[in-house]
């Protein structure tokens, strides 16, 4: 999710909920303590550099089991940080720490925002060393055609 489309959202809600992939919410007290771009300048294991940009939010749980964030409240915090540190619209990434900090991509399924998994992967297969998965065939699907392989009791062996 862009961030233009998270402000495009906000108005439409009347509380912010963040929940995981496996239904579980984020507790309802939790608070934005981060929004900010993250710039990320790398080498792949091919040797091409690299560079990402991504807004980050940061979800944060406090005991202040009271606590709401508010739509307006967070649509407030988002036009902070443009005018302040020039964030500009881009891909959202979600820092939330369950058993460890995890980074998610962010979604909006008609009433939450849900945090979805994220995963590596190489950018650089061709140099990476890795083989090319096989396609895997059922010997039972392949076409009998007499005429190029042998048949029981044809003789031809």
């Amino acid at each position: 999710m862009k961030l233009s489309e998270i402000k495009t959202i906000l108005p439409t809600l009347e509380n912010v909920e963040f929940q995981l992939e496996d239904g579980t919410f984020v507790p309802e007290h939790f608070h934005v303590t981060e929004v900010g771009t993250v710039i990320k300048h790398f080498i792949d294991c091919g040797g091409t550099i690299r560079k990402e940009k991504t807004v980050s939010f940061q979800l944060w749980n406090a005991n202040d089991f009271e606590h709401r964030l508010k739509p307006s409240k967070l649509l407030n915090i988002i036009k902070l940080s443009e005018d302040k540190l020039g964030l500009e619209d881009g891909e959202i990434e979600v820092e939330y720490q369950n058993t460890t900090i995890g980074k998610y991509n962010l979604e909006f399924n008609g009433q939450n925002f849900v945090l979805t998994n994220t995963t590596t992967a190489c950018l650089a297969q061709d140099a990476c060393g890795i083989p090319e998965e096989k396609q895997k065939i059922k010997l039972s699907e392949l076409s009998s055609d007499s005429s190029s392989c042998c048949t029981p009791n044809s003789g031809c062996c």
